[in-house]
């Protein structure tokens, strides 16, 4: 769903305090209303992002603006939150959007999942915001003593962005008088019903001093997290035994009656641990990686596999912390060998083998496997960032 972004940014904000408007005041080296740009345009929906700004910051918002993506030419805002909305509206009408998120400078951390919600619930007839409910207890008090309770039942706390259809919103900022807290007060003047979606609580508005401070906080505790990336990837692979006297599992020969059918050797423990170390990276599986029908690849070790897979882990920014094998048979016994099994996953992924986990289990005699027809094995692999 497409939408035009309109984001207000003629304010003064003079309750944060500083020297320049807050908009334009720095978070961990980057301007409020760069962040705010940023994330509005990074949704995928998103065709243009009109920015109103206050007539005398030209030079600050070029500062502040510098390389964002889908940015139209900024507009003045007036002498109120209407008339700046207006302004920006009139911007945009040239360029015909069926709906537009209407948005405050001051609030760098809305996320698409947000901006998902409040587009979900747009329609051509409807509008729509994000807010979060009351839970704490309200009083109303005068000089400073309680004087009565105030009931919080359907009581919300309004957010931006909020989303309107384009030429509804437009109609009714032309028609209405005076100003407005916000543009849902516009709206529901004109009649225009407006639905309430779920808000997030760290998509606030940068007001009072102190909210800098929290600003600087949670991009701290997002950089953090970014810096350790988990990954969990899942494998499977299954091979029907043929003719043979051994198989080969998590690279240890275990003689058998039967061998396992394949264009490699079969290996299906490594198989699954590659597989898994493929999914956690995002890239392919493993018959992508060596396709059974390249005769490279004719009765190969798997161990050459795993230890592709290995190298991606590297190369893409990552460490192996852990890998959990399951085989599924009735025979061979695997418990005698499954010390074996680990020490050689362990050598070939470059990890201790107390991070390997090789284990078996039975089908209880159903199915393919409980009728002794071939083996399967399931895998886990997670990775985190080096």
């Amino acid at each position: 769903m497409h939408f035009a972004a309109l984001i207000v940014a003629a304010g003064r904000g003079a309750r944060a305090g500083g020297q320049i408007p807050k908009q334009y005041r720095t978070l961990a080296g980057r301007p409020v209303l760069a962040r705010t740009v940023a994330a509005l345009a990074a949704h995928p929906g998103c065709t243009a992002v009109q920015v109103v700004i206050y007539p005398g910051d030209a030079a600050l918002y070029r500062a502040a603006a510098r390389e964002l993506p889908k940015l139209l030419p900024p507009v003045p805002g007036g002498a109120t939150r209407r008339a700046s909305v207006l302004a920006g509206l009139e911007a945009l009408e040239p360029h015909a959007p069926d709906r537009v998120l209407i948005h405050d400078a001051a609030r760098p951390f809305v996320t698409a999942a947000v901006i998902d919600r409040v587009l979900a619930a747009l329609a051509p007839d409807r509008a729509a915001f994000p807010a979060l409910p009351i839970v704490d207890a309200l009083w109303r008090a005068s000089d400073g003593i309680v004087a009565a309770p105030q009931p919080r039942a359907d009581l919300w706390r309004a957010q931006t962005p909020q989303g309107f259809p384009f030429a509804p919103i437009l109609a009714a900022h032309r028609a209405a008088d005076g100003d407005a807290d916000d543009d849902v007060a516009i709206a529901r003047a004109a009649g225009l019903p407006v639905a309430v979606v779920p808000g997030d609580g760290n998509n606030f508005k940068i007001t009072l001093p102190g909210d800098f401070d929290r600003a600087e906080r949670l991009l701290q505790q997002e950089a953090r997290s970014a810096a350790m990336d988990v990954r969990t990837g899942n494998g499977y692979d299954v091979h029907a035994f043929g003719p043979g006297d051994a198989v080969t599992l998590c690279g240890v020969a275990i003689p058998h009656e039967r061998g396992l059918k394949g264009h490699s050797d079969a290996d299906v423990g490594l198989h699954a641990i590659t597989d898994a170390i493929f999914g956690a990276l995002a890239e392919g599986d493993i018959g992508q990686w060596f396709p059974p029908s390249d005769p490279r690849w004719k009765g190969a070790d798997s161990r050459r596999f795993l230890a592709r897979a290995v190298e991606r882990i590297a190369a893409r920014g990552f460490r192996l912390t852990h890998v959990d094998c399951t085989l599924i048979c009735e025979r061979p016994k695997i418990g005698p060998h499954a010390a074996a099994m680990r020490a050689q996953v362990a050598r070939i992924c470059g990890i201790d083998a107390d991070r390997v986990s090789v284990k078996a289990t039975t089908s209880e005699r159903l199915g393919f496997t409980g009728r002794g027809e071939g083996i399967a094995a399931q895998a886990t692999a997670t990775l985190v960032s080096a």
